[in-house]
């Protein structure tokens, strides 16, 4: 049988609407009442109402971490529960550890919404950007990031695909540095709508207290194989997991590493379980010989079925 991975997306692929195609399956409602029920917040009010909440970090983390996690659910009713590997972008690897039984969903919860605030208060508002630079080798990204940490914090913290690296830090500095990307042959230099300045040593601060909480919460080793995002290989010692989660937080999430070892291991399908295409669209530009499936409808997962019957 053919090998495949389930990897989880995270911030930025929300939108209303955004579990509408597979709805009608009554584990992907239940899932989010569930998620209601334990912080207290109408999840799904959020997705299938026009508003702008979905975009608060606050709100955003819990709710693609409930989007992951019921369309995980939905893939088990469907028989697509054994993974070779699973891997999720930033948050979704919080997303990931639910689905390989480390946490509770619960737990998850209750994680990703202490971490976005952390986040949040981590850095003063209005003094923190990201922006994406397309088309430009990652090298010279981290090296045009480089010449200007003497005026503060810029940092290449994103490799999502060949050509495509996010960067962060201080707004001032950030914003000022654009136009050196382009200079330098960038395609785009895009600034991000977003309120925290993910994955630089902005987040240093936040990470410091985000450990102290972990030490609190009870996880189990993994039952598949999670690549986490800095370092990219798979823990399953429990004290190792919470500090690669820790060091996720002002470390670059390296996707792109991520996709190339998972590929290593003769995986041929990639599903991506959440909202959204982003990361199937990533995951194509890394490994152009493999399938790939975002979870969006259920035609997808009769074309999955059958891809792996052969």
């Amino acid at each position: 049988m053919i090998k495949y991975a389930v990897t989880f997306p995270g911030q930025g692929s929300q939108s209303i609407g955004m579990m509408d195609n597979i709805a009608h399956a009554p584990i992907i409602k239940k899932t989010f009442i569930e998620a209601s029920d334990i912080l207290g917040k109408d999840f799904w009010s959020m997705v299938t109402t026009e508003n702008e909440i979905i975009n608060q970090t606050i709100n955003t983390q819990p709710l693609m971490l409930t989007a992951g996690v019921a369309t995980w659910r939905y893939l088990q009713e469907n028989n697509l529960d054994s993974p070779s590997f699973l891997a999720g972008h930033s948050l979704g690897e919080f997303t990931a550890l639910v689905a390989a039984e480390s946490l509770s969903f619960e737990s998850a919860l209750n994680i990703v919404t202490k971490r976005a605030e952390l986040m949040q208060n981590a850095v003063p508002k209005n003094e923190g950007a990201m922006a994406a630079i397309i088309g430009l080798d990652d090298e010279k990204v981290v090296d045009i990031c480089s010449l200007k940490k003497e005026n503060g914090i810029l940092e290449a913290v994103n490799f999502n695909s060949p050509g495509q690296v996010v960067i962060a830090g201080s707004k001032v500095i950030l914003e000022e540095s654009l136009q050196s990307f382009k200079d330098e042959g960038a395609k785009r230099a895009i600034l991000l709508p977003v309120s925290v300045p993910s994955h630089c040593k902005l987040m240093e601060p936040a990470s410091i207290l985000f450990n102290d909480y972990l030490k609190g919460i009870n996880f189990n080793p993994p039952e598949f194989p999670i690549i986490q995002n800095f370092e990219t290989i798979h823990y399953n010692n429990i004290d190792k997991i919470k500090l690669a989660l820790v060091s996720q937080l002002f470390n670059p999430v390296r996707w792109t590493k991520t996709i190339d070892f998972i590929s290593s291991k003769g995986v041929g399908i990639f599903i991506e379980a959440g909202p959204g295409k982003v990361l199937t669209g990533l995951n194509k530009r890394i490994n152009k010989e493999a399938s790939h499936f975002s979870v969006t409808n259920e035609e997808a997962i009769t074309e999955i079925l059958s891809q792996l019957k052969g």
